[in-house]
Formats: structure tokens, sequence, C-alpha cells
């Protein structure tokens, strides 16, 4: 069967030798550090879920490629049922884990992928998908968990790629070989690089003639020589190699800068070379599909957050404050309402050319739109129903000392009958889901910038249609 344990999961990781960096020092042991260790668990509970009976039946499914049984993870969509299972899997798995869990990125390049490769090769009699097809068989028979490299460091943003002044502020093709290609560049905000297994490489926006050598796609392992991990700073870091107390120790993210320094890719693992036209389709696709996913997960870890709320007003001896639990309604409709917008987004997919379903870009849209502002106001009320102690309570190892110990626990006591450890770590807890800087900031950009959102609900959505209906009513006769 293909399906990976969570402990084969890891002891698979440990069998790779990446390049890391990590505040100035090279880490040889990623498996085992503890900053990356809670990024790799909140991994390892994609593959945890799915062996857990309660949640088998929405994580495993059939792989008609392979004729087995496997993740949902490694799977492009073939049905409305298949979309909508998407949503479902990330809001389960936001919920466990209150951060991300690193892998949709992943599938959502193999669903990209598997609807433009089939187009291209219609066109211009390409075998790039069937060069895709072999390697998704390797990555469900395997289990793999897989990264996209999206997002490039675009220097001057006023100019093209082609335009640079320095080439490689776009990932690019710098050398063709019988064998393969050479490319050099990099790849900006790579969540959980070093917790995968493979990375996906797509444009990282549309292309035009001149920028042949950035239309490129592949998928190379995450250990490739002169693949680099740079792995970036996030608000609590220092506390997780510390041992101190982050309130969530078990999960965490973190997003490396991966520099490609010219790296080998074989022809077998390219799926994108030069065909410029279909740049912009392949990471319009990808970020629909992503965005879709991310209404599923951060509707997830709203859900965190409400219990959160709830536990703290126990907690607090607030929980029949009026106007403590309206704020918790305020919370559970914006979860909802990202929910609703990404489930609505599967139910209006599309079967595509290549037999994968795509879902409604603008609905995917609409809800990532809405997490930007909305998941910064969720952990507002959070914070607000918590209490100020969230920005200044005194560490673990001050409670840990015999000399002011006993006063704090005096002083921290809350509610009657409630444990002072247990008020402690779910004050730890709202700090992190409220203040985790990596996962703050990609409630705003992940997926791509409000604009880019804002942008793509507008060209995808039906404007002249809409005209038309206003025209039809105002008795317009060109409506039609």
């Amino acid at each position: 069967m293909a399906l990976k344990t969570k402990d084969e999961y890891i002891e698979s990781l440990r069998g790779m030798n990446p390049t890391v960096y990590m505040f100035g020092e090279r880490i040889t042991n990623v498996v085992d550090n503890p900053r990356l260790r809670a990024g790799i668990e909140a991994t390892g509970s994609t593959y945890e879920a799915a062996g857990l009976e309660e949640y088998r039946s929405l994580l495993v499914t059939n792989s008609p490629l392979i004729n087995d049984q496997v993740n949902r993870f490694t799977l492009p969509p073939s049905s409305i049922g298949d979309l909508v299972a998407r949503v479902k899997i990330n809001r389960l798995l936001g919920g466990r884990v209150g951060t991300c869990f690193q892998r949709c990125t992943g599938l959502d390049c193999l669903c990209a992928l598997s609807i433009v490769t089939y187009d291209i090769d219609q066109k211009y009699g390409t075998e790039y998908n069937r060069r895709f097809l072999e390697f998704l068989k390797h990555v469900q028979k395997n289990d793999l968990a897989c990264n996209a490299g999206v997002t490039d460091v675009k220097g001057d943003r006023s100019l093209s790629p082609h335009e640079q002044p320095d080439r490689d502020m776009y990932l690019r093709v710098a050398e063709r070989r019988p064998g393969g290609i050479v490319v050099r560049g990099a790849k900006a905000h790579q969540t959980g690089s070093l917790s995968s297994h493979e990375i996906i490489v797509l444009p990282t926006r549309a292309m035009r003639k001149g920028d042949e050598d950035y239309a490129v796609a592949f998928a190379i392992p995450t250990d490739t020589p002169g693949l680099i991990h740079v792995v970036g700073r996030s608000t609590l870091d220092m506390r997780e190699l510390q041992g101190c107390d982050t309130g969530n120790t078990r999960y965490s993210k973190y997003c490396p800068t991966v520099i490609f320094n010219d790296v080998f890719v074989p022809w077998e693992r390219v799926f994108m070379c030069g065909e410029v036209e279909f740049a912009g389709d392949l990471v319009m696709k990808f970020s629909a599909f992503h965005r879709q996913s991310h209404g599923g997960c951060k509707s997830g870890k709203i859900d965190c957050m409400v219990g959160a709320a709830l536990t703290m007003m126990d907690y607090n001896g607030t929980s029949k404050v009026s106007h403590l639990r309206q704020k918790v309604i305020d919370m559970v409709h914006r979860a909802e309402t990202l929910y609703g917008c990404s489930i609505a987004a599967s139910y209006e997919g599309k079967r595509q050319p290549s037999g994968t379903y795509f879902i409604d870009p603008v609905l995917a849209n609409a809800s990532k739109i809405h997490e930007g502002k909305e998941m910064a106001e969720a952990g507002r009320l959070l914070v607000d129903i918590a209490g100020g102690f969230v920005s200044d309570l005194p560490s673990d190892r001050d409670l840990a000392n015999p000399e002011i110990g006993p006063l704090l626990y005096k002083y921290l006591q809350g509610a009657a009958g409630v444990p002072v450890e247990n008020r402690v770590k779910m004050l730890r807890l709202v700090e992190k889901l409220a203040l985790e800087s990596a996962d703050t900031v990609s409630d705003i950009h992940g997926g791509g910038s409000p604009e880019a959102h804002r942008v793509s609900i507008l060209r995808e959505s039906d404007l002249e249609g809409k005209k038309g209906l206003a025209k039809r009513l105002a008795e317009i006769e060109s409506w039609r």
C-alpha cells in the first residue's frame, strides 16, 4: 500500500542530506533541530491523521494512476467530491495543528501541472504531461510530501524578468544540456521546504516574449546538489531553540529562502521550458487552488482560536460575560464564511480537458481576500478575550524558580479550581495563535498579494454578463 506512517515519514527525511543554514550556521541534523522539528511534526500530522480510523475515509482514497490507496495530498482532483474533500481535510488539519501543516502547496502544484502540462502538449506536441504523470506516480507510490517553489525574489518589480540588471532575480534556465537543464535563482517564503521530499518549481508570474528562460517548471529532491535552504526568522523561534514555553511546542512553521545555485534538472523532471504563453495560466491555476486551500486550513485555525477563547473565558471566570460571548460569535462567523467560500469554489468546479477538476477561481479569491482581513480580526478578538497576560506573562523558568515561583503561582491564579499550569499553557497558546509572525503574514500574502487576489477576481468574473443583467432590466436594447 502506497501510504507512509508518521514515523516512516520522519525516518525518510532522516535519510536525506539537504544543505541548510539558519542564523549564520550550517545545520546538519534537520530532523532533530527543535526549530525545524516542530515544522516537520506539523507535516507529520498529515500522515498521522491518514492512519487514524476516524479520519481515514476522508484522507485516504484510491488512485487510478497506480491502482492503490493514496493520501489525498498526492492526488489531483478528478471529481467535485475530490475538490470538496480538499477543503474538509484542510479544515480538519488546521484545527489539529493550529498552524500551517505545509503540505497543501505541493498538492496545489500537482493540481495545476496536471492541467497545464496537458494543454501545452496539445498545442506543441511536447511530452510534458507524460513526464508529469511519471513523477506523480513516483510521489503516490512513495507517499511523498512536496513543496511549492513559486515566489521569486523579483528584484526591481517595475521590470520584467529578462529586463532585470541581474538576470537571476527570477529563477531561470542558465544552461541547456543533452541530459537536462541547469537552473539558477532563488525562491522566497518556501514554507516547509525541509519537511518535504520534493520541491516543485513553477513560474511566479505571467511571461512574455523575451522571458523564455524564465518560463520553466520542474521537480527535484529537496537535497539536490546546489540547492541551499536558508531558514528565516519568526516571532518565537529563539524560544523554540532554547526550550522555553511557546504554548504549542509540538507544531510550528518555518519559511526558508531556497537558493538554486546552478542546479541540474534532468529532462524527465522538466514540465515546462520556454512556453511563455502558458506561464500565466500555470501560476493562475496554482494560485486559485492554493487560495481555496487557505479557506479550509484557516477556518480550521479559527476553530482552534475559538476553542482557546472559550477555554480562557472558563479559566478567567468570564464565561457568562455577554460581550465576550458576542466576540466568540464574531470569530465563528469568520471561520464559516472562509469555509463556505472554499466549499462553494469546490462545488462550482469544472472538468478540464486533462480530466482534472478546477475550482471556481472567483470564489477561491474571494475567500482569500476575506482571510487577509478577517484572520487578523479573529486574532484581535482572541487576545481581547484572553486578557493582557498574553503579552507579558512570566516565563515557565520563573515559575520553576524556588524563590519566586510560589509567589507567581499565587498571583497567576484565575477561576477557582483551575490549575495555574493550565491557565499559563492556554495563554501561551493564545500568544502563538495570535502572534506567530510567519502565519500572520501568510494570512495576507499567502498565495499572492491582496492586490493579486483582487486582480484575479476582476479577470475571472463575467463582467459583460453582469452588465447585460443591468441593461436588460433597464430595457436597453443592446443588452444582448
